[in-house]
């Protein structure tokens, strides 16, 4: 009996290590060999998306968040420096490829947005968590806001906003993930640390 409780206990120890989450992605990390689609469908690797060119990859909730699109408007005016920095924008959100011509004022968006309605991506970056089932409905009923209906999927999953600067290698070269939904990093600080990574390049 001694030795079989040591024995489940490992045994447990390893099935819990390996349903765990990824650690959170930080700097120094390679981005994870995950893909997204296009609003086409049309699948993506993300590895492969920055090897063209630096990027600073946005995690965001959805179209449906307001709290995503101010920030995503904002973003939109420092596109051009970001660009002459040496980087493209590329923002993710759990919005199923259809759902992401319906983001708003998306006419005044230059820039790339990706669907990841499996979460696959923002599990790979360790930015995932799950919304309680009540809060499901709550968003539903109170506010119209059907968390499957925009991913096509059951998971109940979001991303913590988030914001990576990566190289043509995939190296992070910056993080900045923040659990408040209402707190989002001021794209000229973006700017800044973008500025200061320079535009890496793929040596």
């Amino acid at each position: 009996m001694k030795t079989i409780i040591p024995a489940l206990a490992a045994v447990a120890l390893s099935l819990s290590a390996f349903s765990a989450e990824p650690k959170q992605a930080a700097v120094g990390d390679r981005i994870p060999d995950v893909s997204v689609k296009t609003a086409a469908a049309a699948e993506l690797k993300l590895r492969e998306a920055v090897e063209s060119k630096p990027a600073v990859l946005i995690f965001y909730r959805g179209g449906w968040c307001p709290f995503c699109t101010r920030h995503m408007m904002a973003l939109n005016e420092v596109e051009n420096d970001l660009v002459a920095a040496g980087f493209q924008i590329l923002a993710i959100s759990p919005d199923q490829p259809a759902k992401l011509a319906e983001t708003p004022d998306l006419e005044k968006l230059s820039y790339t947005l990706l669907s990841d309605s499996s979460m696959e991506a923002a599990k790979g970056f360790g930015i995932t968590f799950k919304v309680p089932g009540e809060l499901v409905a709550k968003y539903k009923s109170d506010h119209q806001i059907d968390l499957e209906a925009a991913s096509g999927e059951t998971h109940h999953l979001l991303p913590h906003p988030a914001v990576f600067l990566v190289d043509q290698k995939g190296v992070i070269r910056f993080a900045h993930v923040n659990e408040d939904y209402k707190t989002r990093l001021d794209p000229a600080e973006i700017l800044t640390a973008a500025r200061g990574a320079g535009a890496p390049d793929s040596r």
